[in-house]
């Protein structure tokens, strides 16, 4: 049986898109993506979604996987359309025998872009290796990103960019709201307002994410049929996230109904939870909640003291498990 012509053109096509089933050609398909991620960038008037002024300095989350170095790649080629100036900011996690390949794909592909690297272990003293020593079996992953996710904002703060953008792909947010649910992450999914507190924290940067509509499989295709070099070796502690868990649920979910993940992504964004305290309902549409500053470091809290501390102060004192769990958390400075 002959493949399927193209949508777009004569053509045969070369793929059927997964989320719409439409058949279309290679060059079709890398033209209408392409198409799409500006779209992503150049929301209407009035649309509460995250995204760079014309003008404006943009710190690209650099990490050499698929989905980073297709955003990397698909900016390079816009920023002057956009006038929009671009400097990649990579973190090296200190995990032996994986993040050097990878910052090795991010530096082969910076182009004239301006490269920052930087490091845990020189930024808080740990590396991801380290870390590990002191947990034993028990999963690295909710250090790994605390401290990678403060590690990107200091960066772009010093750098003084205006946006930092990450690669997380619609699968990547379907993911996370599945991880919420089953592990009962109220907080994550309310996003309500903490109590107000006479300090103010360091304003964030804005962070966006331009590959939110796009799907895995497809972000694989376009960095297939653009020839892109990228490090597709999973990380040596993946095993023992508990994402791993909601990723298997949602590849059978998406097995049955090709549609699961973006509606997934649909009922996060119009996601309202009740507040316990009758404070109102809030969800993505709502906006973000306003912070405490951190008694430590300034940034960001929900509480006195910021994860990135709290995790700080529990290596320190011998107590990562503590920590991990949620319970004997510091609340002073």
């Amino acid at each position: 049986m002959p493949p399927p012509r193209c949508r777009q053109c004569p053509h045969p096509a070369a793929l059927i898109r997964p989320r719409c089933g439409t058949p279309l050609c290679g060059p079709c398909f890398v033209t209408r993506f392409e198409a799409e991620f500006l779209l992503s960038l150049t929301p209407p008037p009035g649309s509460r979604i995250p995204a760079p002024a014309p003008g404006s300095k943009v710190a690209v989350a650099a990490s050499g996987g698929k989905d980073s170095t297709v955003l990397s790649h698909l900016l390079q080629r816009l920023a002057p359309r956009l006038r929009l100036r671009l400097a990649l900011l990579a973190v090296d996690e200190g995990i032996a025998g994986y993040r050097e390949a990878a910052l090795g794909a991010v530096r082969r592909n910076r182009g004239r872009e301006p490269l920052l690297v930087l490091a845990h272990k020189e930024v808080f003293g740990w590396s991801v290796d380290e870390v590990g020593a002191v947990l034993g079996n028990g999963s690295r992953c909710t250090f790994c990103g605390v401290l990678r996710r403060q590690a990107l904002e200091r960066a772009a703060r010093g750098m003084g960019a205006d946006c930092i953008a990450t690669g997380h792909n619609a699968d990547d947010i379907a993911e996370t709201l599945l991880m919420n649910f089953l592990r009962g992450d109220i907080a994550r999914l309310r996003r309500t307002a903490p109590p107000s507190a006479p300090a103010q924290p360091l304003p964030p940067v804005p962070r966006c994410k331009p590959l939110r509509h796009a799907c895995e499989k497809e972000i694989v295709l376009y960095a297939h049929f653009r020839r892109l070099d990228y490090v597709s070796t999973e990380c040596a502690h993946a095993h023992r996230a508990f994402r791993g868990h909601a990723r298997a649920l949602l590849k059978a979910l998406e097995a049955s109904r090709a549609a699961a993940v973006p509606a997934l992504g649909h009922s996060g964004r119009r996601l309202v939870v009740t507040s316990p305290k009758g404070g109102g309902t809030s969800g993505d549409a709502g906006g973000h909640a306003p912070l405490r500053a951190c008694a430590r470091c300034g940034f960001g809290s929900s509480r006195a003291l910021c994860m990135t501390c709290v995790l700080q102060g529990a290596l320190g004192g011998g107590r990562p498990r503590v920590a991990l769990g949620k319970r004997g958390l510091e609340e002073g400075p």
